[in-house]
């Protein structure tokens, strides 16, 4: 039976095969350079002003992308030293062939945790939907006249983890010479990777967790293909498609995310007064099965601090179960023969499911979120139509001065734009999915002739 191993699936190779040795890897490893290199790019930086719950939130506590990625990165840190101490119970020889402990599979899963939302654009996944939308309009259709399908896939579809992936790897040319983008391990960029396949086929209706988005584009393909086979990622197609099972690290990032959105998104709810507070403490007490003669001897005064506790309590209780399902089903999951979310199996699913119907229903279908991931249609979609004219039609003054607000890093070193057009298209596509949910707003309305900019 053809499984994946260990040995090869904790690599500490990067880019062009490269393998840094350091005299400090027990102090800060490899793995922990992945973590401090995405915490310093610029790309992670922008997700202080993207979407997570509310778009634009008012109120400083309700989380935006950057510190739900935080958050989420503490959680995969944790479950990964817990089922990494159990790997290396079940396979002692990895902390010598390897050389590596629990706490260096806690920083690969924190690392891809960290960056797991590093590709979503503006407006949370509305956005997503916005850029989708408009290559599928008649706007659109001249751009992408000449694309293969495949291509045309990627930008119809419009997928952040893809965007993600893309950010992690690539290098423009008019950046530098060093190609690889980040450069980080084949390791961590395979955990990050919760759908390892192209946009085609697409897999509609799919009971596999893994497949029911995709995680590269054309662009980087070859590359991911390059990373799977090194670290003998299985194939799951038997003809030239990219497409592959998960590294099983993958399963963590996937139940760290899980955690995260269904119960913090669910506090900020109860916190902007979206959801009683007496019915959200409720459900939480649910989860963990406490009656009233069993909760807890401390009084709480404020609400919110108890919502806060309960909320403390509950992470760890899951990160616990999921970590214990995940060393139930690891060998499953080394033939690939396990492919569905670990938090599916917790025993408190049935509340979690709740949760999840209630977060929908009063938080992310609140009136103010669907105006604004609406008027994110129009933004997103404005601003795709008018640069990819300026880029496809660059004579007239107007699409001269509109390419002159395209920072450099989209052009070539002469301030010109790729001849493939596959590659214009995306280098446009990454400078909008890339903006702030605000800069996004703010260039809009100026070249709109909405709003104009101040003068100094």
């Amino acid at each position: 039976m053809n499984k994946m191993h260990w040995e090869k699936l904790l690599s500490r190779k990067r880019y062009q095969n490269q393998v840094l040795t350091s005299s400090d890897e027990w102090v800060r490893g490899e793995y922990q350079r992945d973590y401090d290199r995405i915490v310093f790019s610029s790309a992670f930086r922008r997700l202080q002003n993207k979407t997570q719950v509310m778009p634009l939130p008012e109120s400083d506590f309700v989380h935006t992308r950057l510190t739900h990625s935080l958050e989420t990165s503490c959680v995969g840190r944790s479950l990964g030293r817990l089922v990494g101490k159990q790997i290396l119970q079940n396979y002692p020889n990895l902390s010598k062939t390897n050389q590596v402990n629990d706490s260096n599979i806690g920083d690969i899963v924190a690392a891809a945790c960290l960056a797991h939302d590093i590709g979503n654009p503006p407006f949370g996944h509305s956005g997503e939907d916005a850029i989708s939308a408009f290559f599928q309009s008649n706007e659109a259709q001249p751009f992408i006249t000449e694309l293969n399908d495949a291509q045309k896939a990627d930008l119809q579809n419009f997928e952040g983890n893809a965007s993600g992936f893309r950010i992690l790897t690539h290098t423009y040319p008019a950046q530098c010479n060093m190609p690889g983008g980040l450069r980080l391990t084949y390791t961590t960029l395979a955990t990050f990777t919760k759908y390892p396949k192209e946009s085609l086929p697409k897999l509609k209706g799919t009971a596999n967790t893994s497949e029911k988005k995709y995680g590269f584009f054309q662009s980087e393909k070859d590359w991911f293909r390059i990373i799977a086979d090194e670290l003998g990622l299985l194939p799951k197609a038997t003809d030239n498609q990219v497409f592959y099972h998960r590294h099983p690290l993958a399963f963590l990032v996937e139940a760290a995310d899980d955690i995260c959105y269904r119960i913090i998104d669910f506090e900020d709810g109860c916190r902007l007064g979206l959801i009683p507070p007496e019915q959200g403490i409720g459900l939480l007490r649910e989860i963990l099965e406490e009656t009233s003669e069993r909760q807890s001897r401390l009084t709480f005064y404020d609400w919110r601090e108890q919502l806060g506790y309960l909320r403390a309590r509950i992470i760890d209780k899951l990160i616990n179960e999921t970590a214990d399902i995940f060393i139930q089903n690891e060998a499953a999951i080394l033939t690939g023969a396990y492919d569905k979310p670990l938090i599916g199996e917790v025993s408190v699913k049935a509340v979690l499911d709740k949760i999840k119907t209630l977060s929908v229903k009063e938080i992310y279908r609140n009136r103010p979120v669907l105006e604004i991931e609406a008027a994110g249609f129009e933004v997103l979609g404005g601003l795709l139509e008018v640069f990819l004219k300026a880029v496809f039609e660059p004579s007239s003054r107007r699409h001269q001065k509109l390419l002159d607000l395209v920072p450099d890093q989209y052009l070539d070193v002469n301030r010109t734009i790729s001849s493939n057009t596959y590659d214009r298209i995306l280098r446009i596509t990454d400078f909008i999915s890339g903006l702030t949910d605000q800069a996004a707003i703010s260039l809009y309305r100026k070249i709109k002739g909405i709003s104009l900019p101040k003068v100094y």
